[in-house]
């Protein structure tokens, strides 16, 4: 171990950091011997199903104890970069890949914790070369993939290759979410127009089933697609494959309420959803003010839940897997893959929700590359 300006520490030596790749087994680079903090935590729940074992008295708790929701905001820079450095699940060459926790900010404001903020730092930790940088990441409001890079050569084909493949509609990226509700058909797609209501209540992002042509050429209203699949269902809850087509602000979380199914925790979006003698119906912007999900009683003590403790329900939402552009030496895989948060598979573990291998098309990478 070798001391770091700033009290950091970082395995010196060969074989002090290694890598596990691809979609199937899903490594991190971490210390010899040391476990992820993540595939710790599942590890001791797995443990204590076993029927012929009691369970601790913390797994008949929420989530919110066991296994518990990163709050971000209390974290020590040291500690988040600490964790960070521990969530890393590919490097090789320029690339880095990180797992991130659900509520970290890519850029942020100053005085708030973000990706950004941490990076000079992290590449002491992990010693690669300077001026890391991000190429692409889940929003703040989700967990998941980040992809750095500490060549702007790479990271300029990453920027071509992706903005090929939205251009020919190629997903790029593959979210999983929990849904209330489960959309109708099981598999397809929700095609919008999306403007942001700048000057209401955190800015939020509406449908627009009608736009003009001058509100498109000006940029106020853009085109938005995503594709969506239901990998499994139980309970009136769903857990969803998401792959959007295009990039816009909140576009997942307004697109699942489209589908009479908001994605469990989103409380600025969900209460546009509601049931009217058992029909669904979409509620007004006026009235569907950002408040805390309603979910329902059954839901509830399922999770363990409170109903005072609704407003701490984390977004479970997740980008687990990211395309890579075509590499001829083979050196990088088709997909890189980041496991949801602990909290989340517990979710899924009350729930009955069962986490199935998505069926990921590796004939993209070529077909975009081609061009």
């Amino acid at each position: 171990m070798a001391a770091i300006r700033g009290g950091w520490r970082a395995v010196t030596g060969r074989g002090g950091w290694r890598a596990v790749t691809g979609i199937g087994s899903l490594g991190c680079v971490r210390r010899r011997g040391s476990t992820p903090w993540y595939q710790e935590l599942v590890e001791t729940e797995k443990k204590t199903t076993d029927k012929s074992v009691s369970k601790p008295r913390a797994f008949r708790s929420n989530i919110l104890k066991t296994p518990g929701v990163l709050a971000v905001d209390k974290m020590s820079k040291e500690s988040l970069c600490e964790h960070l450095a521990q969530s890393v699940v590919y490097q090789k060459g320029p690339l880095v890949a990180i797992n991130k926790p659900q509520g970290l900010s890519i850029t942020g404001r100053p005085e708030e914790p973000s990706v950004v903020s941490v990076l000079p730092e992290l590449q002491q930790i992990l010693q690669t070369e300077p001026d890391l940088h991000v190429v692409k990441a889940a929003p703040k409001e989700s967990s998941g993939l980040v992809l750095l890079s500490t060549c702007h050569v790479t990271t300029k084909t990453f920027e071509d290759y992706y903005a090929a493949c939205r251009k020919e509609e190629r997903p790029i990226t593959t979210f999983c979410a929990v849904t209330l509700g489960i959309p109708s058909p099981g598999e397809g797609e929700v095609k919008v127009a999306l403007r942001t209501e700048s000057g209401r209540e955190l800015d939020p992002v509406v449908p627009v089933l009608h736009p003009s042509k001058g509100s498109l050429e000006r940029r106020e209203v853009k085109r938005t697609h995503t594709k969506y699949k239901v990998l499994h269902s139980e309970g009136g809850c769903a857990l969803l494959q998401l792959q959007p087509m295009s990039v816009y602000r909140d576009q997942l979380l307004v697109h699942t309420t489209l589908k009479f199914c908001p994605i469990l925790g989103d409380h600025n979006y969900s209460a546009r959803v509601a049931k009217v003698l058992g029909e669904n119906i979409y509620v007004p912007l006026d009235i569907a003010k950002p408040r805390p999900q309603h979910i329902q009683e059954k839901i509830l003590l399922k999770m363990l839940f409170k109903e005072e403790q609704v407003h701490q329900m984390p977004l479970h939402l997740h980008l687990q897997y990211l395309l890579m552009p075509d590499d001829f030496l083979g050196v990088h895989p088709i997909y890189i893959g980041a496991p949801p948060p602990p909290f989340f598979t517990r979710t899924m573990k009350l729930l009955n929700l069962k986490m199935k291998q998505p069926v990921l098309d590796t004939s993209l990478r070529r077909s975009a590359t081609r061009n």
